[in-house]
């Protein structure tokens, strides 16, 4: 028996989806294209990677590959790219993170211990050589959560607070007025 199966990973996974879709909303439309650098995605370009995020997941463990010698790298490289490229609005990138994400929750929250505990052989010379369906299942929320931060920072430079940064602040001004009203006078 595990503590965290595929319905803690799917709630995991709806978690930091949720916040990502709550910086893709505050971002306003005309800041899509921005890029705090030029060899650097813009805004809605990291939005749509991390929609695209999950479907490596859904390659393998959909199809049950237990070998990665078995993908082929490029073309999958080569669909990413294409999808990537597409223009999209702002609400329609919105739209994609949030089918995608319900899609990859929904696939995660289903899986049966058994099938999270299989293990995948890594490509030749990785190290580790095999890991776990579930180790790589975090795969997707990490790297989310990874280009989060980036949207984070693009936020702070285009004059914007993050909301989990307004979210923690509203908490310490309410720790700090309730040790205020709690003190001894």
């Amino acid at each position: 028996m595990t503590y965290y199966g595929g319905k803690e990973l799917a709630a995991a996974f709806r978690t930091v989806r949720g916040n990502t879709l709550k910086i893709a909303e505050e971002i306003p439309e005309n800041k899509y294209d921005f890029r705090p650098a030029p060899d650097c995605r813009s805004v809605g370009q990291t939005l749509v990677h991390i929609a695209l995020g999950p479907g490596f997941a859904f390659h393998i463990h959909g199809n049950k590959i237990n070998d990665l010698k078995q993908v082929n790298f490029a073309a999958l490289m080569q669909q990413v790219g294409a999808e990537e490229a597409k223009p999209r609005t702002k609400a329609e990138i919105i739209a994609y993170l949030k089918a995608e994400g319900d899609r990859f929750a929904s696939f995660v929250e289903g899986l049966s211990e058994s099938f999270l505990q299989e293990t995948v052989s890594m490509p030749p010379g990785a190290d580790p050589s095999t890991k776990t369906r579930f180790e790589m299942l975090l795969g997707p929320k990490e790297h989310e959560m990874h280009h989060r931060a980036q949207l984070m920072t693009m936020q702070r430079m285009i004059g914007q607070t993050p909301h989990l940064t307004r979210q923690m602040q509203e908490r310490m001004a309410q720790m700090a007025t309730a040790a205020q009203t709690a003190a001894p006078r």
